[in-house]
């Protein structure tokens, strides 16, 4: 008789841990969510070297097609806050809007996937008191993993961004997404 349980309560956690509504993938429809990382700023600014590394945050709001089983398609915006970053007297934040056609591969709950996009970036440069803006607009790139359950959605992702007038500016953060 305690086998018998014992089987019924394997099968009925079996059946939930591999029914499609639990691990459904990527679920299709609108998402928000918002992550945290670190981002690094490298390059020339004022005739000066910077190398820097700060937190910065981002908030994302997307919609995922889900029109073709394994493959996820979304289009995704972002606001992200680089931080600032501080070397000496010479400190640097950069804020930027990005929009991103994103293309995945589903494997159950875990997923990979690679997005381009553009950023819309503002910038803003202190050395002692003398302060400068500066803005503009360059492609984006990145790549990552998830981990999907049910609408909530964990990623773990690195950005690219080719801005021209730096070596190299990208961030690497985790986010948490919820999808409706």
């Amino acid at each position: 008789m305690k086998i018998l349980h014992i089987l019924i309560f394997t099968a009925a956690v079996s059946s939930f841990l591999l029914s499609s509504n639990a691990f459904a993938g990527a679920e299709s429809g609108a998402y928000i969510g918002a992550g945290a990382g670190n981002t690094n700023i490298k390059g020339p600014i004022d005739e000066n070297d910077f190398d820097a590394e700060a937190t910065g945050y981002k908030l994302i709001l997307g919609y995922n097609f889900g029109v073709v089983p394994l493959v996820d398609l979304a289009i995704e915006g972002s606001y992200v806050d680089m931080g600032e970053e501080s070397i000496g007297d010479l400190t640097y934040s950069q804020t930027s809007f990005n929009g991103f056609g994103l293309l995945g591969l589903s494997f159950g709950p875990f997923g990979l996937f690679a997005k381009a996009g553009l950023a819309a970036w503002d910038a803003d440069t202190r050395i002692g008191d003398l302060s400068t803006s500066e803005s503009g607009s360059d492609p984006v790139y990145g790549i990552g993993a998830r981990l999907q359950i049910a609408k909530v959605s964990g990623r773990i992702e690195y950005e690219y961004y080719d801005q021209s007038n730096f070596d190299d500016v990208s961030m690497a953060s985790i986010s948490l997404l919820y999808t409706f």
